[in-house]
C-alpha cells in the first residue's frame, strides 16, 4: 500500500507532491490508483487506471514543477511547461451542464469530452494553472525540513513544515539533540 506524506493541499500541490525527495508515488497504474482513492472528490471518475492514465498524469506533473517553481520566482514559466500544460487541457474540452438532482434541485457541473487519460490529465492542467495564476501561488512554500522536498500552502504565516508531526518533530528532536551537545 502506497503512503502519500501530505494530501489535502491545493490540487496541484498534492500532484507535485507524489514525486518527493526519493521515488515517485505514482510511477505505475497502482500508485496512481491508490493517490486518485486518496484524493477521491477531487477528481472525476476515471474507472479503470492504465499506462495512459500514468503516462497522462506523469506529463502534466513534469510540466507543472518547472512552471510553479519559475512562477514562485517571478519569472516566466519555461515555453515547454506552458505548451505542456496548454496541450492538456486542450486535450478535452469542458463545458458546464445543468442537472436536477433530486436531492437538492439544480447543480451545474463540468463535463469533458475525451477519453480518460486525457480528461483526468485536463483536470490535473487546470488545477495548476488555477495555482500558478491565482493570487495564493507566491505562498506556495517547500518543507523547511533537511530531507523533505513537498510543497505546501499554509493556513498559517509561522507554518514551516509539511507535516508538523513528521517533518517538525524531527526537525524539534534534530536541535534538542543539537542543544545537549553544546552543554557540557
Amino acid at each position: 500500500m502506497t503512503v502519500f506524506p501530505l494530501t489535502g493541499e491545493h490540487l496541484a500541490l498534492d500532484l507535485l507532491n507524489t514525486r518527493p525527495t526519493v521515488g515517485d508515488l505514482i510511477a505505475d497504474p497502482a500508485g496512481l490508483a491508490a493517490w486518485l482513492e486518496e484524493e477521491a472528490g477531487r477528481l472525476g471518475p476515471v474507472g479503470v487506471v492504465g499506462e495512459s492514465e500514468v503516462a497522462a498524469v506523469a506529463a502534466v506533473r513534469e510540466a507543472a514543477g518547472p512552471a510553479l517553481a519559475a512562477v514562485r520566482r517571478g519569472e516566466r514559466p519555461p515555453d515547454e511547461a506552458l505548451r505542456a500544460l496548454n496541450a492538456a487541457l486542450a486535450a478535452a474540452p469542458a463545458h458546464r451542464e445543468l442537472v436536477w438532482a433530486q436531492e437538492g434541485g439544480l447543480r451545474a457541473g463540468t463535463l469533458r469530452d475525451a477519453d480518460p487519460a486525457r480528461r483526468l490529465a485536463a483536470e490535473l492542467a487546470e488545477a495548476v494553472a488555477e495555482l500558478l495564476a491565482g493570487p495564493r501561488v507566491a505562498e506556495v512554500r517547500e518543507c523547511e525540513a533537511h530531507d523533505c522536498s513537498l510543497l505546501f500552502l499554509p493556513a498559517h504565516p509561522r507554518r514551516r513544515w509539511c507535516v508538523a508531526s513528521a517533518c517538525g518533530n524531527r526537525a524539534r528532536v534534530a536541535r534538542h539533540y543539537a542543544k545537549r551537545k553544546e552543554t557540557p
